[in-house]
């Protein structure tokens, strides 16, 4: 049982450190040849399970001001290092951000690594970054609107937010895939039922959202929606049978 006393944010940030020191594909960082490969300009990013991010959504990074948010884990940030971008990755698993360390120390590189709760005011001044890069991570907060204003505010005017969310059918199903399971919105919250699933398989605390939330939210904020796609889980019945369960987006603040 999770402590109902605990703010949600902090059972996630425990949580995800236990799914990393059992191996959590999303906590295994790049080896160094993966590292030397990028600089020879060999290299993929992904903000959803399956499709890399198109090269074209992020353009030259060499000395561009780079924010991971909620990207730690050692798999993206070198990569951008390696291809010239200032990084910076915030996130909240003691664990993800020992990854980065791992990587910076071992490849010999500088990346500030801020241990940080997203559902608050992000620490940064306004206009500070070129690019944020935010991979599917928004399924552990409860509102997204205030983190999609607050990369707004921290966001040079004709800088970039690249972002991948789920798009609410994996809370549907039971874990198999086999049936329907859960109404929509899926809030342990504010539902106990969906809190004991949870529980139950050590899930952390997950949240649905609406395209509403996800696209909506960033129109509201200011931004300017350019480009996206959608994802698969990867495995599963619902990728055998095609249906998308992630969303990723590019959005620009205007000049």
């Amino acid at each position: 049982m999770y402590n109902t006393n605990e703010h949600y944010a902090d059972i996630n940030s425990r949580v995800i450190d236990s799914w990393v020191e059992n191996g959590w594909e999303w906590g295994r960082p790049i080896d160094h040849e993966a590292y030397i490969q990028a600089k020879e300009g060999q290299w993929n990013v992904f903000l959803t399970p399956t499709k890399p991010v198109p090269r074209a959504w992020l353009g030259s990074l060499l000395g561009k001001k780079l924010l991971g948010l909620a990207s730690g884990g050692g798999q993206q940030m070198p990569i951008f290092q390696a291809l010239g971008a200032e990084c910076t990755v915030l996130d909240y698993s003691e664990k993800q951000l020992e990854q980065e360390r791992l990587v910076a120390q071992r490849e010999g590189y500088e990346i500030e690594i801020i241990r940080a709760d997203m559902t608050k005011p992000l620490p940064f001044a306004d206009k500070t970054f070129d690019l944020i890069f935010h991979p599917v991570s928004n399924c552990y907060v409860e509102q997204v609107r205030p983190i999609l204003r607050e990369c707004f505010r921290i966001l040079k005017p004709g800088g970039v937010l690249v972002a991948g969310f789920d798009n609410g059918m994996n809370f549907i199903l039971d874990e198999n895939e086999q049936f329907l399971q859960n109404t929509l919105p899926f809030n342990p919250l504010k539902n106990p039922d969906q809190r004991r699933q949870l529980e139950e398989t050590n899930g952390g605390m997950q949240f649905s959202h609406t395209v509403e939330e996800l696209i909506g939210g960033q129109l509201e904020a200011g931004f300017r929606l350019t480009h996206l796609y959608e994802d698969t889980n990867g495995r599963g019945p619902l990728h055998e049978h095609g249906v998308p369960t992630f969303l990723a987006t590019r959005s620009v603040r205007p000049q």
